[in-house]
């Protein structure tokens, strides 16, 4: 018998996210929302099983400053604020005012709106907005795929040591291993440079589409 992770169903999912912190009102209704408002775009959204995760490593980590590069309709962003403590931050990067502002309806509906700081523009640009100095202490990058290593340089000098960087579609669906497309070949790439990068201590998880949980040395 080889060592694998099982084949995910959609009822082993529905286990999972139920035996898990399982989806309240808010989070569910923005899950539908996006859903049914946005069927084609609505795989953008990250599972239900990663949000709570983001959630959880919020917390764990004792996250104060964190920062999002892809925003969508809010999923993720309202994760990770509702794992931050009441005067932690949460800087979002997204290039849709439309996508956002579903966001910024469920941030207020949580109650964390006041966490939270959106800035629309090129993230590549407005990351370097930030202050230069490693003060950060979460990261959640899920945007265009062939921008992930301009965001990933402007990212991870900026993380404190011991922070934590959140990479999601690491694995596109397996293609990974023989990529078909630009996205395809630019996280296959990417996925080489981290293992390279010795500023980090990293781990490649099979949670939906790939998630890489990279730690600062």
């Amino acid at each position: 018998m080889t060592l694998k992770t099982m084949q995910m169903t959609a009822e082993l999912q529905a286990y999972v996210v139920a035996h898990g912190t399982p989806p309240d009102e808010i989070v569910q209704d923005l899950i539908d929302e996006t859903q049914a408002a946005l069927p084609d775009d609505a795989e953008m959204q990250v599972a239900p099983e990663q949000a709570a995760l983001l959630m959880f490593l919020t917390k764990l980590i004792g996250a104060r400053q964190a920062v999002e590069v892809g925003t969508f309709t809010g999923l993720s962003s309202l994760s990770i604020a509702r794992g931050l403590p009441a005067d932690g931050k949460l800087t979002c990067f997204d290039i849709s005012d439309e996508y956002t502002s579903v966001a910024r309806r469920y941030w207020e509906r949580a109650g964390v709106a006041d966490r939270i700081e959106l800035r629309i523009g090129p993230a590549a640009d407005r990351l370097k907005e930030l202050p230069a100095e490693p003060h950060l202490d979460l990261a959640f990058i899920d945007a265009d795929k062939p921008g992930y290593p301009a965001y990933w340089a402007e990212i991870v000098p900026r993380m404190r040591p011991g922070g934590l960087i959140l990479v999601d579609n690491v694995l596109r669906h397996g293609r990974v291993l023989a990529p078909v497309n630009e996205g395809d070949h630019a996280i296959a790439k990417f996925n080489e440079q981290v293992m390279g990068d010795d500023r980090v201590d990293q781990v490649l998880l099979p949670v939906a589409d790939g998630l890489t949980l990279a730690r600062r040395r």
